[in-house]
């Protein structure tokens, strides 16, 4: 069963405190009522209440002032103003003064209950914001991107000390390295993180449609504008604009990019008025800029001025160290998803994704997971599940290839043992001799992680 909204009523007159206080508790409220502001004020607890509703005109202490004070206590409480004598320059002031409401005397019983309803709901939504925001900042910490690889924790170095800086950023890598991912840590980091991140795919619209989605149009700019509207770019006012494969834009919307990069404004279409706006502006791409340079596609003054810091992602085949980590997360989501528990990758499974190339990278190998746990039937995904999904006889050869270049002629179940016990060893050296961290990493339960251990003759430092 829901709780009951808490309402504190401040108002001189008791006969209108009692019949408030009625009406409330008849439509599931839980309202309290003081005759005395000073004490209401003195009384006042934050979070102890969901609504303030106060009467303006009281002698001692006018209801501007129990405004303001409670408003220092609790600066995200909905308070409506109660007056029998409402002006212009009154309500001004009230609202000013961060009044939700004003509602004048004498008044029905239901435009109370309307009025209390509206400031309520208020004050949800601004909860469930400030609680999708939290959820937001927590996700895009840097300790939440997976990966413990030096590529991986120099780009994070990288991403620390520009996220402050309002400057423009340029993220380059192949398709699925989590180009966008860094672009949310880098604003979720930032001082513009209470503001809006909005995100448009460069390559996904014709040309006539990403320059009135980015830069809004007049009414009548063109045949079927009835109304004026919005682009992106006043979207982000006051945030960031993450433009990913910045590299596929026309060339006409290049120019005015340029120009509200130069001068902070630009002219929506059909529009003689520029329009100033203040956006943190970040871009990716998977192509070669410089070459889209040569060849006339693309500008090299937007370049530089996109360009002002660069960040590469590496490919997961050069972070082949994170590939255990990130099917570790994987699966984690997908059990919470989905309510099922499987526990990991059986070790041969974990050997043959590690040496995968994953040319379609992180985004590839999480569509693999989530396949592969769709399918499995046991606590551990099998070699012939993962077999359904991905070229496992290729990747055998790769493994048996790489064995036979270090040790050649030797068999290849014997190849196999030699690289899960340096797998082993690796493991827990990275995680201080912690074997059920290390245990985790490659996929295995506690028993399986220390049979193996005792069988390899390894050491809990990795010796």
């Amino acid at each position: 069963m829901a709780a009951k909204e808490r309402i504190l009523l401040i108002d001189n007159e008791a006969g209108l405190c009692r019949m408030m206080e009625q009406i409330l508790l008849d439509h599931g409220y839980l309202p309290r009522s003081y005759t005395s502001p000073q004490q209401a004020v003195e009384e006042f607890k934050a979070s102890a209440w969901d609504l303030v509703i106060s009467d303006i005109k009281m002698p001692g202490m006018s209801g501007l002032e129990v405004l303001q004070a409670i408003k220092a206590k609790q600066h995200d409480i909905p308070v409506i103003m109660i007056t029998a004598y409402a002006t212009v320059d009154m309500s001004i002031q009230a609202l000013r003064k961060g009044a939700y409401d004003m509602l004048t005397k004498p008044f029905e019983p239901d435009e109370l209950v309307y009025r209390v309803k509206n400031a309520l709901q208020q004050r949800q939504l601004l909860e469930e914001n400030r609680e999708l925001r939290a959820e937001l900042e927590d996700k895009f910490r840097f300790d939440n991107i997976i990966g413990a690889c030096e590529g991986l924790k120099s780009v994070l170095e990288r991403v620390d000390k520009v996220a402050v800086r309002d400057t423009s950023v340029l993220i380059t890598g192949e398709s699925g390295t989590g180009k966008e991912l860094i672009a949310q840590a880098i604003h979720y980091n930032s001082p513009r993180r209470e503001k809006r991140f909005v995100a448009i795919n460069c390559g996904a619209l014709p040309e006539n449609l990403l320059e009135s989605e980015l830069f809004g149009y007049k009414k009548g700019a063109f045949t079927g504008a009835t109304e004026s509207r919005h682009g992106l770019l006043e979207a982000a006012n006051g945030g960031t604009l993450f433009l990913d494969e910045v590299g596929n834009l026309p060339m006409n919307v290049q120019k005015t990019l340029l120009r509200f990069l130069q001068e902070k404004e630009f002219n929506r279409l059909g529009d003689t008025t520029p329009t100033r706006v203040n956006v943190r502006v970040l871009s990716a791409t998977n192509s070669d800029l410089k070459e889209a340079i040569k060849r006339g596609e693309f500008r090299e003054d937007l370049y530089y001025r996109l360009n002002v810091v660069n960040i590469h992602l590496p490919p997961l085949r050069e972070r082949n160290c994170d590939i255990p980590l990130l099917a570790a997360h994987f699966i984690s989501l997908q059990n919470q998803k989905f309510k099922t528990a499987i526990r990991g990758f059986e070790g041969e499974a974990m050997r043959l994704l590690s040496a995968c190339e994953w040319p379609g990278n992180i985004r590839q190998l999480k569509n693999v997971v989530e396949a592969c746990m769709a399918m499995e039937t046991g606590e551990y995904i099998s070699p012939e599940t993962l077999a359904q999904f991905t070229e496992v006889d290729q990747w055998r050869s790769i493994v048996a290839r790489e064995a036979e270049q270090i040790n050649p002629g030797i068999p290849y179940s014997t190849a196999l043992e030699q690289f899960e016990a340096d797998l082993l060893k690796g493991l827990l050296k990275r995680h201080g001799g912690n074997i059920d961290l290390a245990a985790r990493e490659a996929g295995m339960n506690m028993v399986t992680m220390y049979r193996k251990i005792k069988r390899y003759g390894i050491k809990k430092d990795g010796n």
